[in-house]
């Protein structure tokens, strides 16, 4: 190999490595301005936010329905865990957390009831009755080799 040769490699690379730089500083103007739009778009949005809540009343304001879901979710299993003893009826259930007590809601709570017995937070002592679980069962599905 000759000494032009020799120069003319690391020139050849350098070219390249120059378009490369050259590339990635459009990228990097391209999404600079698309951040700069993004960030502009996500104040005007939390702007609009805030008006919106400094309008709606606060004991008028509506719960999504999966919050509400979460919510008696969650307000059942307060219930057991405050009585963790306690064998409770749908119907008394519903009469405790101040739901209504027609057919329809109390289905609804029967179901419910049905998750959280298969999540292992509920036991269900007797037909209709619920309780917290008071002992964990031992897994036997467990390998340890």
């Amino acid at each position: 190999m000759n000494v032009h040769e020799l120069l003319r490699l690391p020139q050849t690379e350098h070219d390249e490595t120059a378009t490369r730089a050259g590339t990635l500083r459009e990228q990097i103007e391209r999404l600079t301005t698309a951040l700069a739009e993004t960030e502009a778009r996500l104040a005007e949005l939390a702007a609009t936010r805030k008006v919106i809540d400094g309008l709606t009343p606060p004991n008028h304001a509506t719960a999504p329905a999966e919050t509400a879901t979460a919510t008696v979710y969650q307000r059942i299993v307060t219930t057991s865990n405050e009585h963790p003893g306690k064998v409770f009826r749908v119907r008394d259930l519903h009469e405790h957390l101040g739901l209504p007590t027609d057919e329809p809601s109390i289905n609804v709570t029967r179901s419910r009831l049905g998750r959280l017995i298969r999540q292992g937070l509920l036991e269900q002592p007797g037909r209709g009755r619920y309780q917290k679980r008071t002992q964990h069962p031992l897994r036997t599905d467990i390998s340890w080799s």
